[in-house]
């Protein structure tokens, strides 16, 4: 089960991972707590907490005698990883769906309300449009993990779905993107209203395959790092 962080070590766990995931911190970065305790003007107990939350999420990587790192999404198999992430999150999503509540629903149904106003109201590549959908979105997802009641698959999940993150897939949403992703939540809260688990499998399914397609099309317009990603698979 993944630890919950509250106060000054929640802050500091949502300010360091906002800012990897948006690139501030980038792959391959030292981290030091006596450097991110001045950076974030916080003192060394609470960073060091929420070292270990991203840690334990995959996000940064401990090497012994060397400290921590974020870690380098290039020495991933991208592709991969999203093939394994539409297995984990379709399991989760079947399971969510026989046990979600109506008043989750309207949870679900609230978020997607936020994210439609956002990315109405702001620009594709925007970086606060980005911040803001990214944090709606990750609650949107673990909303419905933990409806599915299984914390043995959380830290599988968590490692597939915020590496392709890091990989500035939503930074690289155009209109249509943010269009067809909102579209798919929509889609998933009816499944969710009638608890039909066949019908909420094949959305998510949809729904994350079509951002493997985006990213990986995205990357191969981008020789180098392609070609960086394939030498390292």
């Amino acid at each position: 089960m993944t630890t919950q962080l509250s106060g000054a070590a929640g802050n500091a766990y949502q300010l360091m991972r906002n800012d990897i995931v948006s690139g501030v911190l980038a792959g391959g970065s030292r981290l030091t707590e006596t450097d991110l305790a001045t950076q974030y003007g916080l003192s060394r107990t609470p960073i060091r907490e929420s070292l270990r939350r991203l840690q334990s999420e995959g996000l940064i990587e401990v090497i012994p005698h060397r400290g921590a790192r974020v870690v380098d999404w290039q020495n991933f198999d991208i592709e991969g990883m999203y093939d394994l992430r539409i297995l984990v999150e379709c399991f989760i999503t079947r399971r969510a769906a026989t046990r979600i509540t109506p008043d989750v629903v309207d949870e679900l149904t609230e978020l997607c309300d936020q994210m439609e106003a956002i990315t109405k109201e702001g620009k594709a590549g925007d970086p606060n449009t980005v911040a803001a959908f990214t944090e709606l979105n990750g609650r949107f997802h673990g909303r419905i993990s933990e409806m599915a009641d299984a914390e043995y698959a959380e830290p599988a999940r968590h490692i597939l779905v915020a590496l392709p993150v890091i990989l500035r897939a939503v930074h690289n949403y155009a209109p249509l993107g943010y269009q067809r992703s909102n579209s798919h939540h929509r889609e998933l809260l009816e499944a969710f209203k009638i608890n039909d688990p066949d019908w909420a499998e094949s959305i998510m399914r949809l729904h994350v395959t079509a951002s493997k397609s985006a990213i990986m099309a995205e990357l191969r317009r981008t020789p180098d790092i392609y070609d960086s990603m394939e030498a390292n698979s």
